[in-house]
């Protein structure tokens, strides 16, 4: 059994549709425009007030065609070494690769917390966590995930029957709230409007 867990109502909303409603969604990606008018029209869109499939569509809009793919609070975003950042041609290899990736998936919406408990029913059990960068917390919206949820994922991973693996910025932090656990560094590119920037990461696993 596989579940794929997100609090965000919006992401677990595309990966129903994109799961189930695929064909369908393309059919409405394929009118949309790359343009700073169109994605300033789609801010202001109550995401309340449209059906499932444009809320998805809306959704993977914005977030493409941001600046950095911040969930809140954001800005058109122009790459002067590539293309527009909304490329249906090159957008749709992506979709189908995820398309077939989440046949026969469980898609959830709950607490960390909950998901956890739920699902760590047997040694067997793998987690793969992916909470927010350490600093970042609110990039996602508000009360979503505190600093203070960093040490109550801890201790939760702590006690699990199954196993867990973690991945997360490399902060004093983190290494301080996850010691006991194996914990070994990355290094890789981060990629930002053509910028790449060298960082350092962490896979963090146990128990």
């Amino acid at each position: 059994m596989e579940v794929i867990n997100d609090i965000s109502r919006d992401v677990v909303n595309l990966f129903r549709i994109l799961q189930r409603h695929f064909q369908q969604l393309l059919d409405v990606l394929k009118w949309q425009v790359c343009s700073r008018a169109e994605f300033e029209r789609l801010v202001q869109v109550d995401p309340d007030t449209l059906t499932d499939l444009e809320r998805a569509a809306r959704f993977l809009y914005l977030q493409r065609a941001a600046f950095g793919g911040h969930a809140v609070k954001q800005h058109f975003g122009v790459d002067f070494n590539g293309g527009a950042r909304f490329n249906l041609t090159k957008l749709v290899p992506m979709l189908e690769d995820v398309h077939e990736r989440l046949a026969g998936v469980l898609i959830e919406r709950l607490p960390y917390a909950e998901c956890i408990k739920r699902y760590d029913s047997r040694p067997g059990t793998l987690f793969y966590c992916d909470p927010p960068y350490w600093g970042c917390t609110d990039d996602y919206g508000k009360n979503i995930f505190s600093p203070a949820d960093f040490q109550a994922l801890r201790d939760l991973l702590e006690g699990l029957q199954g196993r867990f693996i973690l991945s997360i910025n490399d902060k004093p932090e983190i290494r301080e709230i996850f010691n006991g656990f194996e914990i070994e560094e990355v290094t890789l590119n981060y990629r930002l409007s053509g910028k790449v920037t060298p960082a350092r990461e962490l896979v963090i696993s146990g128990p």
